[in-house]
């Protein structure tokens, strides 16, 4: 028998899910409205795989195969209860450096500067664990006094124990960051091992 939060999920993630607005411009952002939740990390972490694993979709947000292609801010209507921000991947080694300068200016006065942002999710790839650009984005938001979970990506091509062991790893390094929450979801898009658990946590912003 389904537990009240797990029931809304199912409803919430299983209702309607619409793009309506996106943006390269930090001055064109939406009007602030509903609880806003992004989704940050890697180019290629699997950004747009989870969204549209989250809420049972194929095509809602666009998956490239080509690493910093999506250099917009993209928001969702999730229910009419949630928006679901999708930002531009960073630390794309390939890019200029003056448009890897501009994604993370606009993606940083995003976080920073947004009222009605409630919460980060910050991605990372299970198979590579913390890299050096996530630990700068930690610390970003940790300045900013953005409240943000870390979760991990690709979780499919893992054994169980190297599963396990990556969450450990991960969850030492969130302990020394203050801005960072101690629940820590492995996930796989491909699989949707550990999509229930991060659906009931990401309700609670409802």
């Amino acid at each position: 028998m389904m537990g009240a939060d797990e029931e809304f999920a199912r409803k919430l993630f299983a209702g309607s899910c619409d793009f309506f607005w996106g943006t390269g411009n930090i001055r064109t952002l939406p009007p602030e409205s509903l609880p806003e939740l992004a989704f940050v990390g890697r180019s290629n972490v699997g950004k747009s795989s989870l969204i549209n694993a989250l809420t049972g979709r194929k095509t809602l947000a666009r998956v490239s195969q080509t690493p910093g292609r999506t250099r917009e801010i993209n928001f969702f209507n999730l229910g009419k209860k949630l928006i679901l921000v999708d930002l531009p991947g960073y630390g794309y080694a390939k890019a200029s450096k003056q448009l890897a300068a501009e994604w993370q200016s606009l993606i940083f006065a995003y976080l920073s500067g947004r009222a009605s942002l409630k919460r980060v999710l910050l991605l990372i790839d299970a198979r590579r664990g913390v890299m050096e650009s996530d630990q700068a984005v930690m610390e970003l938001l940790d300045g900013a006094a953005v409240s943000y979970g870390l979760v991990l990506t690709k979780g499919d091509e893992l054994r169980p124990l190297e599963g396990q062991t990556t969450l450990v790893e991960t969850a030492k390094e969130a302990a020394r960051h203050t801005a960072a929450l101690q629940e820590i979801h492995l996930t796989s898009a491909q699989s949707g091992s550990g999509l229930n658990e991060l659906r009931q946590s990401i309700v609670k912003l409802v």
